[in-house]
Order: C-alpha cells, then sequence, then structure tokens
C-alpha cells in the first residue's frame, strides 16, 4: 500500500540547496574556521573544505547500508558534494546569489527546514498505536482492508461553469450510452478528458471510496472538481481482501500519520492563538477565510482521481449509460 512520505523526506530539496549555499563559504586552505580538525576535512574545493559530517549526513539518509555499502556510498556522496560545490562557486562567482529568485528559493527553503525542526524536535517520537487501536481502523475501514477491491473506472473530467453543473448531471442520467454523453458535451461546447485504468483501494481518495465500495458494477458518481465536474463510471471491480495481519503495519504507520498531523495542527493553532498576525493589501481576505485542515498522511490518490479527493460538495450517484 502507497503512504505518503513524512518529515524527514521532504527535507531532501531544500537540504540539496541549503548544503549548495552552506559550500559557499570563505573556508580557505588548513584548519577550519570553526576548529574543526584538518582530519575531518573530506575534500576541498579552490580551497574551500567539505567535511566528513557533511558526508555522513548525507548518508544518514539511508540508514540501512552495511559496512561495505557505506564506504562505497560515501564516495559517491563526496565526489556528488565536490561538483555541487564547484557549480556553488561558479554561481557566486556569476553573482547569482544576488539573484531575487536564487534569493527567494534560498529564504524559501531555510524557512521550510526551520520549520519542519522545530516540530520534528517539538513532535518527538510518537507511540506506537496499541493493537485494540489497529483493530478499531481494521474494523471500522472494510473498505480499505477486509473487503477491499481492485477497481476499474471510467472516467470523465468536465471543464463547465457552476450554473451547468445541474444540465450536465441530469443529461449523464437520461444518456443511453457514454458515447451519447460525450457527443453531448462536445455539442455544448464542454471541454471533457477521458481516461481509463484500474485502481486498487488505497490508491482512491477517502472522499469517494466508501461510495465505490457501496457501489455496484456499471454505476457512477459524480462529484465537484475545482474547475468543472468529474464523472467516475465502476466499470467492474474484484475482491481482495488483505487480512488484519497484512494491514497492521500499514495501519499502524497511518494512525501515527495522523497523531501527527494533529500534534501539528494544534501547535499551529496555540501557535497563532499568541501571535500578531496580519494579511495586508490584496490578501487581506485570506485572514478571513476558514483554514482547511491539515490533510493527514494518507494513501496517494491517483492524478485522475485528485479533483475527487479536493471536492468539497457532496458527490451525487447517478446511473451509468452502457
Amino acid at each position: 500500500m502507497m503512504m505518503r512520505q513524512g518529515f524527514a523526506s521532504r527535507l531532501c530539496v531544500p537540504v540539496v540547496i541549503a548544503v549548495l549555499a552552506a559550500g559557499c563559504s570563505d573556508k580557505k586552505e588548513g584548519a577550519s574556521t570553526d576548529g574543526t580538525p584538518a582530519a575531518q576535512v573530506a575534500a576541498r574545493v579552490n580551497g574551500t573544505e567539505l567535511t566528513v559530517g557533511q558526508v555522513d549526513f548525507a548518508l544518514q539518509r539511508n540508514p540501512n547500508l552495511d559496512q561495505d555499502q557505506a564506504k562505497a556510498a560515501s564516495m559517491q556522496v563526496i565526489r556528488y558534494l565536490v561538483d555541487q560545490e564547484l557549480l556553488a562557486q561558479k554561481a557566486v562567482g556569476d553573482k547569482l546569489d544576488s539573484d531575487p529568485k536564487v534569493v527567494a528559493a534560498l529564504d524559501a527553503a531555510r524557512r521550510q527546514i526551520l520549520a519542519e525542526a522545530f516540530m520534528a524536535r517539538k513532535l518527538g517520537s510518537l507511540a506506537e498505536p496499541s493493537d485494540a487501536e489497529v483493530t478499531a481502523y481494521y474494523d471500522g475501514h472494510p473498505e480499505l482492508f477486509a473487503k477491499r477491491k481492485i477497481y476499474r473506472l471510467q472516467e470523465i473530467s468536465i471543464k463547465a461553469p457552476q450554473e451547468k453543473h445541474d444540465a450536465i448531471r441530469a443529461k449523464l442520467t437520461a444518456s443511453k450510452t457514454l458515447n451519447d454523453f460525450a457527443a453531448w458535451l462536445k455539442a455544448e461546447n464542454l471541454p471533457a478528458k477521458a481516461a481509463e485504468g484500474v485502481k486498487s483501494a488505497e490508491q482512491l481518495p477517502k472522499a469517494i471510496l466508501p461510495k465505490l465500495a457501496a457501489m455496484p458494477d456499471g454505476q457512477a458518481i459524480v462529484v465537484n472538481a475545482p474547475d468543472g465536474l468529474l464523472v467516475i463510471v465502476l466499470a467492474d471491480s474484484q475482491m481482495q481482501p488483505a487480512t488484519m495481519e497484512q494491514a497492521k503495519p500499514v495501519i499502524a504507520r497511518m494512525l501515527q500519520g495522523e497523531a501527527r498531523q494533529k500534534a501539528v495542527k494544534a501547535e499551529l493553532d496555540a501557535l497563532k492563538a499568541a501571535a500578531k498576525i496580519e494579511y495586508l493589501g490584496e490578501f487581506a481576505e485570506a485572514g478571513k477565510v476558514a483554514e482547511a485542515p491539515v490533510a493527514a498522511d494518507a494513501p496517494a490518490a491517483a492524478p485522475a482521481a485528485d479533483a475527487a479527493a479536493d471536492a468539497t460538495a457532496a458527490s451525487k450517484d447517478e446511473s451509468a449509460p452502457k
């Protein structure tokens, strides 16, 4: 089952940027300016030192390497850092570190790393969920586990203004075939894009999975999308359940992810309550809009169904034309 990655994995790209920036220092050959012994220097590039600590930091992303693998990986890392430092030095020489876009990217990376580092320290390691909690989650989500299915779906993404939604729903119900429905959309100059694919339960958005699980083959649901409607036809489905033993580690990760996100939201709420926050100019309205809840770690949605995952209106069951 696919799971969203947590804080650590999201650090990768900003860390690359931050390391690039850190490499643009004025350290010269000999003893390090911060007192780092020469023995801890892994390489020098035009007098700038790259340390063993930087290599070790990169290797920490792969903690399961054995001794031989770690040795080979460390050689790759230091060669990469040397290449990166060469490019960084050239960028500084060309004054790219003063380019507004580069400055903005570095600032964004610094802000993200600090925010995630604070939350990682604040939350620490979350406790493993109890067997009772895992069992309750398993029993409460049969569509993901005990009654898990593989779904073959036909999807039609329709770009349409709000005032056309009722007419589209009505026409879908009245159409004898999907081809008839597609021809009507074309006649109405409503852009539509069709797709078909096979998705397992955990690849579908939580917002629509319970409905799909309860639907007979041949029916459809229509959900609001950011720029129109998404029609999802259940062509057919096959049972492929997951046992408690198979599901237990997945459920444990899901529960920990949900607990972490709740803790993140609680901490943010407390910080906001104690802070003075002002939205100015064209962003003044942002301070008046109720914030969406922080999304819990969840199975990744397939691209064609992303709009359904974000839908805010209730979905409506329809009989799908054959």
